[in-house]
């Protein structure tokens, strides 16, 4: 009897149970009816929620009866609020159109936090370039949007060559912002720069960049300490067809790009990419200076071309799970800058293989890198090599054949000695990298907890490095990140902690927390992040052009005994505050003020040898420098060295007024400074006993703004960009670009302008005021044609050392498109 009692009870639980709840089902597509796969659906006050698969649909069951708001979000989407009723044992239909998100507190971004979160609940400041602005941007060189963000220092050394840096610090050898591309490092292997036209990803399949400023490292490591830059490309489920773009331009410039994306069934998805371009560098030629006489330098070919291609494969195991097999190449010859002359790269070619799997709360991501050339080669050391032959009576052949590798040195009368001073880099470096990620929620807590590994295998065959049968250097990384959030009140708090292992310099913890507050139509935070510089393998085992510049990875010795230390890692305490929000119907604000503390700031290069004393270098670590690099006398070393304690502080604001829906206006200013110790010995960079302000040069304007505006109505869309960069100095290896200065107040003017400043020119200040534009139309949904104009009004403006004058610069591009998906019938129910 009991036993029926306790079936029947539990029968009757069932059924009210079921007459209780409801379910809540439907599709979700974006404004052109195209299933969106992986949109987020969620009942926030019942912490419920679910993902969308391969079509679109999703569905949340068991929600008690009542009334309640559905929230749906996709990256680069507007979120898309519901109010819906729940009614008991039905399934109410729930479909929803989102369109692209047209203000900046639309914006879902997935990068600050590894899954996809308001950019308005993201305790940091980030900059989106959305798809949009990729889409009606008509030049191969996206490059180009990142100056139109706040905070961010853009730099144009040519046609080809641009460069981001992150409050402060820039220089020609810039690796002082981590960036990534779809979970993997964008950066060459041996030297950490970022990979630039040397990337394997075309334009056309870049769905947004997402530049976050600040320390990162938490979640992705060391050398994100100023920074992170993240490139993510299109799902082929949402952006399915293909694109053929045709561009042409000044200089020469030519350029051919074709994307396919294709769903092939519920399971299986693919997409390939190829570009090809190519065109002629500024007639500008770099001064090589032997002794106090100029040549030009030899050889140099102003000509450059890119040809890149890759192709993923998506694989759906189960609906809310996906596995992506990638692979990208590229090849490139163009003209570089380096902090010691220009380099003429010569088919250098990235090679990447990349698996990734990604579900609701599992993530694991494996890739391999590899990185080659063989004839790359340092214009300045070569024309240095060949004018020293050609001085002594070699032939013009024999000289230029024996400029890639060696330097006469002259002895006597009719004599004298050669000596190793090579100008050619090889690469055949190679990097693994792997990571595992966990994330849940419950309620109002969220979790991540994560591991990552990364062995770099550097190998220049003793080219450019110290490293005769090549350096292996690995690390190893776990994190964690908690966040409660309260809805209710608007509170967010974030507690995060890594804890890195590195071969050379063993364990760093890196620790992160944030507090945000939603208060009417925004949110204010205050966040405190710690972050570390690893120094790279160039920085430790450098040995370029016979001993010039040499790493310091086993510290120096000098004549007087003086010993300089080896290479520590750099680590960086930020602290932020900043609002995001909306000031009117109209205007939007992203505003933020930091201070950030260094500690054994990484040096740009300098030289620590052949002052007026001759205190030359004798020993590197335990060796006679001799012995490291033969034949060198250690009388001129450019070097990496810790300075001591640099505080760097500035602010940034952005605001955006919409005049209308299709009609914006988009303003931002950034100040940076930073106060150096001058009592502490450790910054006395160029080891004369007294610390200089001019000895850590912040390579960086105190002040810089921009105002564009930003139209797109119907077939016709458009933008003009003014920017202004305030003239500042900028010190880079052998590279000068200043004002007439006494540097160290003895009367005498170390640095003149229009005038040769130890082994450059110096073109003086860089920086000042240029405007881009750019316009396109939409004959037919599937054909457009765009035009781009940097510099509009030719302004006389450099931007970088070693680099000419950018002229105006005028590129059109033709783009035609077939979306597979419109003659595609979408099911709604």
């Amino acid at each position: 009897m009991k036993k029926l009692l306790f079936l029947l009870t539990l029968i009757g639980s069932f059924v009210v149970n079921a007459q209780d709840t409801g379910t809540v089902s439907g599709l979700i597509t974006d404004a052109k009816g195209m299933p969106l796969s992986g949109a987020t659906v969620s009942i926030k006050i019942l912490n419920k929620g679910a993902m969308t698969d391969f079509d679109g649909r999703y569905t949340i069951e068991n929600v008690n009866v009542g009334t309640y708001n559905v929230a749906v979000s996709y990256i680069g989407y507007e979120t898309n609020t519901k109010n819906i009723l729940v009614t008991a044992g039905q399934t109410t239909q729930v479909d929803v159109s989102l369109k692209d998100s047209d203000t900046v507190l639309d914006e879902i971004i997935l990068t600050a936090n590894k899954k996809p979160q308001k950019i308005t609940d993201v305790p940091a400041t980030v900059n989106v370039i959305t798809a949009r602005e990729i889409e009606e941007f008509p030049s191969f060189n996206i490059g180009e949007l990142a100056a139109r963000q706040k905070g961010v220092d853009f730099v144009r050394s040519g046609v080809l060559g641009t460069g981001i840096n992150i409050r402060g610090f820039n220089s020609a050898f810039n690796s002082k912002n981590l960036q990534v591309t779809d979970d993997r490092l964008s950066s060459l292997i041996a030297t950490g720069l970022p990979l630039g036209s040397f990337s394997t990803v075309t334009k056309d399949d870049i769905e947004r960049v997402e530049i976050l400023l600040g320390p990162n490292g938490t979640l992705y490591g060391p050398n994100a300490h100023n920074g992170l830059v993240s490139t993510i490309t299109k799902k082929p489920r949402t952006s399915e067809g293909t694109t053929f773009a045709i561009g042409a331009g000044n200089q020469s410039v030519l350029t051919a790009r074709l994307r396919h994306a294709q769903v092939i069934d519920d399971k299986f998805a693919y997409k390939f990419h190829f570009e090809r371009s190519q065109g002629t560098e500024y007639d500008y030629v770099d001064s090589v200076y032997v002794g106090t006489k100029a040549y030009k330098e030899l050889e140099l070919d102003r000509d450059f071309d890119s040809q890149k291609y890759g192709a993923s494969l998506y694989y759906k195991p189960t609906k809310g799970s996906e596995l992506i097999g990638y692979y990208g190449h590229s090849n490139t010859n163009n003209i570089g800058a380096t902090n010691a002359g220009r380099n003429q790269i010569k088919d250098w070619s990235i090679d990447v293989a990349q698996v990734k799997f990604v579900s609701k709360n599992f993530f694991a991501n494996t890739y391999y890198t590899w990185s080659k050339t063989d004839d790359t080669y340092a214009m300045n050391q070569r024309t240095q090599n060949y004018v020293s032959f050609i001085d002594n009576g070699f032939s013009e052949q024999e000289a230029r054949e024996r400029s890639y590798t060696e330097q006469w040195f002259p002895t006597g009368e009719g004599t004298g000695i050669v000596l190793p001073r090579g100008a050619v880099f090889k690469d055949a470096s190679k990097r693994f990298n792997a990571e595992a990620q966990y994330n849940n929620n419950w309620d109002a807590f969220y979790l991540t907890l994560g591991a990552q590994y990364q062995l770099d295998m550097a190998d220049s065959k003793g080219t450019y490095l110290l490293d005769d049968g090549g350096i292996d250097l690995a690390q190893t990384g776990i994190y964690t990140q908690l966040e409660y959030k309260l809805e209710d009140s608007g509170w967010g708090f974030l507690l995060g902690g890594r804890l890195d292992n590195h071969d050379l310099y063993g364990s760093n913890f890196i620790p992160k927390a944030a507090i945000t507050k939603k208060v009417n139509n925004g949110t204010f935070r205050i966040t405190y992040g710690k972050g570390i510089a690893v120094p790279s393998i160039l920085n430790l085992k450098g040995n370029l052009f016979g001993g010039l510049v040499l790493g310091n990875g086993e510290g120096f010795t000098l004549k007087d005994g003086t010993k300089i230390a080896k290479l520590d890692v750099e680590t960086i305490n930020s602290y932020e505050i900043g609002y995001k929000g909306k000031i009117s119907d109209k205007l939007f604000i992203d505003t933020n003020a930091y201070y950030n503390q260094s500690d054994n700031f990484i040096s740009p290069l300098v030289n620590v040898a052949g002052t007026a004393t001759g205190n030359f270098v004798t020993h590197v670590g335990d060796k006679p420098i001799g012995e490291v690099v033969q034949g060198s006398n250690g009388a001129f070393i450019l070097t990496y060295l810790n300075f001591g304690y640099v505080d760097t502080y500035g602010l940034d604001v952005g605001l955006n007024y919409y005049f209308t829906d299709s009609f914006r206006a988009a303003f931002n200013y950034s100040y940076f400074d930073r106060d150096l110790d001058l009592t502490d010995m450790a910054n006395d960079g160029n080891l004369d006993g007294k610390v200089l302000e001019s000895e850590l040069p912040i390579n960086t304007p105190n002040h810089k703004f921009s105002l564009g505006f930003h139209y797109n109505q119907g077939k016709f869309y458009g933008s003009i960009f003014g920017r202004y960069v305030q003239k500042y100095d900028f010190f880079s290896g052998i590279n000068i670009a200043a004002k007439t200065q006494d540097l160290d107040g003895d009367g005498v003017n170390e640095i003149v302008e229009n005038a040769r400043v130890g082994r450059t020119w110096n073109y003086g200040q860089l920086g000042g005021f240029t405007v881009d534009a750019n316009a396109g139309y939409n004959f037919t949904d599937n054909l457009s044609l765009g035009m781009s104009i940097t510099n509009l009004f030719n302004a006389e403006v450099r931007e970088f050392v070693a680099s000419p004058v950018i002229n105006t610069l005028i590129s059109f591009e033709l783009k035609y498109k077939i979306n597979f998906f419109k003659n595609q019938t979408v099911a709604t129910n």
